[in-house]
């Protein structure tokens, strides 16, 4: 639901708020605690999150761009692992002015009591909220204890003595450490999107590619990468694939995922498929010409076919 939920579907919940960017192993422990204690209680599992990030308001606000976090997911992967994790009712608040300058007691009053009916509510430990950041969680059992509610919070999740964090599996993609964020986050990193229609220029070139759209806010790794995809067949789909602005043929900006699959000719426009990423060859380059260009994409390509199926020695 985008914003509060209509009156006639308001009922008692068990609620965690937060920025489920990822869905990593430290959220999951959180959606199963919530997920746990509805299920004892007879609540509603639920989650609260923002859209756009907070980070992204305020980094707009101030005219700083460099500020705002690349996202790790689209809403929409990030709603299918809300689900998948147990939750039944998702609400995306709209983070804007009004939201970033409501005083903490109101954000309670309004939000959580009067548009949430919250009966258990799970934070971190480290959670703040309200304008100026005043709100903490001393605040929420001040308020628990007068209106009869209940406030729990969790500590970090860690993983080899590292905080497992959105932050972290950022900063994994960006360098290219794909096994190190498929360990935080509990599965392969990937991207979903619908099959659109491209500029053909693969074809022309020997390499036929899915085509997939990718917001300018997302994503939080570029480059040439071994991917596999999935929602076209029965299993996972071998290929390789081009993550980025494709700046040899296209000076737009526009951001594109380009996958092509090794000995896959079926119509795929308009289906919705999964890439996961299980390999970085190359970071992305501008190249002199076409030929330059083709040969790089049959090297790429050597080497993915090569990851899946390895020459004999």
């Amino acid at each position: 639901m985008h914003g509060l939920p209509p009156p006639e579907l308001r009922r008692p919940c068990a609620l965690a708020i937060g920025n489920f960017d990822g869905v990593h192993r430290g959220h999951q422990a959180i959606l199963a605690r919530v997920r746990n204690v509805a299920a004892e209680r007879g609540l509603v599992p639920t989650v609260m999150t923002f859209e756009p990030h907070p980070r992204e308001f305020f980094a707009e606000l101030h005219k700083r761009p460099e500020l705002a976090p690349t996202r790790i997911a689209g809403l929409r992967d990030e709603l299918c692992a809300l689900a998948r994790h147990g939750m039944q009712h998702v609400v995306v608040e709209r983070f804007n002015q009004r939201l970033a300058s409501m005083p903490a007691q109101e954000f309670i009053d309004k939000l959580l009591l009067e548009g949430l009916h919250v009966r258990w509510l799970l934070v971190g430990d480290d959670f703040r909220f309200g304008a100026q950041r005043a709100g903490d969680i001393e605040l929420l059992r001040a308020n628990a204890a007068r209106h009869g509610f209940e406030v729990e919070s969790m500590d970090t999740v860690s993983d080899n003595g590292q905080r497992v964090s959105s932050s972290a599996i950022r900063t994994a993609l960006a360098v290219g450490e794909l096994d190190r964020a498929a360990e935080l986050l509990g599965h392969p990193y990937s991207v979903s999107g619908h099959v659109i229609h491209g500029q053909k220029l693969g074809r022309t070139l020997g390499f036929p590619t899915l085509n997939l759209r990718v917001s300018r806010r997302c994503p939080a790794l570029s480059g040439i990468f071994v991917v596999q995809v999935r929602g076209l067949a029965d299993q996972a789909l071998p290929g390789v694939a081009s993550l980025g602005v494709r700046p040899t043929v296209d000076d737009s900006g526009r951001v594109l995922l380009e996958v092509h699959m090794f000995d896959f000719s079926d119509n795929a426009y308009g289906k919705l498929v999964q890439v996961e990423f299980l390999k970085k060859l190359r970071d992305e380059e501008k190249f002199v010409d076409l030929p330059t260009l083709q040969a790089a994409i049959e090297d790429d390509a050597r080497q993915a076919r090569n990851f899946f199926y390895p020459p004999a020695r």
